[in-house]
């Protein structure tokens, strides 16, 4: 009898960096210790009430599919939020989408084939790699470095890893896993890298709300390369609302619209409770981020000053999103971080960070590097410090 194999798109398909020390983190809650959850960036804010009211008010007979595209009158309410931050487009330029996730997903499928490759600052969101693996494209890293806070790197060191494969250019912005914000000047000269090799941008930008050290620019916002630009948004972050699994991809080429139209109606519709509650949250008051904002940006000051403040430690301070990576005097962030959990506890408690290896695509980066969510309230925070602290004064593994 012949042995049965897996594909080898289901060998290379990355475990995701944030979730792989969950078994350990279960099994020392299990021991009875206290596990701050630092790993993931799962939002403690409470997500708006109007969004959980417009879910249960809803009176609906049958749960039918919606347009693939999504609901036009969604659509329609997106379109007005776009044009509030100075961004121009019409509902049928919107895909709705079961989370950012499948707007990434429809991106590289409908822009790019097997064998093409994309470049993409590292370090950078993880499941790039593992939509870069379904879709049989090849993610070319270029490295941004913890010494000038993860800014952009050079257009000379982009220019250098264009070669005739390459498609396309990927960002997130602000950036998950480093927190930083994308320039307006920074967005231009990418502009100018992409009309000179005609690319395709791929702009993330999940986490435009939550901006602390400048304004947002979007890259719908370059008009020299509409045609170029793909935008995946989601409500994820934005609303607090992470298991809705809700997105948007929002473009204004029409060759791209239509091809990714036809993976929308392949998967048939996006959630519809979710659009419902995604629509509510388009009617929230103006002023709604300003609460959320503020206390990010308090977690952030709380988070960095303690980190900066520990002996061998250095994290930059992020300018946007909810996360940091900071550097610390420890050999290995994959050990350390499951060390942490499996071995380590301080008062019956511990924390749990993700090791930066995982963002990063050059093999070797990121071993002295963990990433933060400061997704917990500040005395959590603090809390979660201590532990930290006293952990890098035992760890087997610490460098001096």
């Amino acid at each position: 009898m012949s042995t049965l194999t897996i594909s080898k798109r289901g060998t290379q398909m990355p475990a995701s960096p944030i979730r792989k020390l969950v078994p350990y983190a279960e099994a020392a809650k299990k021991n009875g210790v206290h596990v701050y959850h630092l790993n993931i960036g799962q939002p403690d804010i409470e997500t708006p009430k109007p969004m959980m009211d417009a879910v249960r008010n809803a009176d609906i007979k049958v749960l039918e599919y919606s347009h693939s595209a999504g609901n036009e009158s969604y659509r329609k309410k997106l379109v007005g939020y776009y044009q509030k931050l100075d961004i121009h487009v019409t509902a049928n330029e919107i895909i709705v989408t079961t989370g950012g996730s499948e707007a990434i997903q429809f991106g590289f499928m409908a822009c790019l084939d097997a064998g093409d490759e994309v470049i993409i600052p590292e370090p950078f969101y993880a499941n790039y790699n593992g939509f870069a693996v379904a879709a049989g494209v090849t993610v070319v890293p270029i490295t941004s470095t913890i010494e000038n806070g993860f800014a952009l790197p050079s257009i000379e060191a982009f220019e250098q890893k264009i070669t005739a494969k390459t498609k396309a250019i990927v960002i997130c912005n602000p950036n998950n896993p480093t927190g930083y914000l994308y320039s307006k000047e920074e967005l231009l000269l990418l502009q100018a890298l992409v009309k000179k090799y005609n690319l395709y941008l791929f702009s993330d930008e999940a986490y435009r709300e939550f901006c602390y050290t400048g304004n947002h620019f979007s890259a719908l916002q370059l008009t020299d390369i509409e045609e170029h630009v793909i935008v995946m948004d989601t409500v994820s972050k934005r609303y607090s609302a992470c298991g809705a699994r809700l997105g948007a991809f929002v473009t204004k080429n029409k060759e791209v619209y239509n091809a990714a139209t036809k993976f929308a109606q392949a998967r048939l519709s996006p959630p519809s409770f979710a659009q419902i509650a995604a629509e509510a949250a388009v009617d929230l008051d103006e002023h709604y981020f300003e609460g959320p904002k503020a206390e990010y940006l308090a977690r952030r000051n709380a988070l960095v000053a303690r980190l900066n403040a520990m002996a061998g430690v250095f994290c930059p301070n992020p300018g946007g999103a909810f996360y940091a990576i900071a550097k610390l005097p420890i050999d290995n962030s994959d050990d350390f971080c499951q060390w942490l959990l499996e071995k380590f506890s301080y008062q019956d408690q511990t924390v749990m960070l993700a090791p930066a290896t995982g963002f990063y695509g050059t093999a070797g980066l990121g071993k002295q590097e963990v990433r933060l969510a400061y997704v917990l309230n500040i005395s959590d925070l603090e809390k979660a410090m201590d532990c930290l602290e006293e952990a890098l004064k035992v760890y087997p593994g610490r460098v001096y």
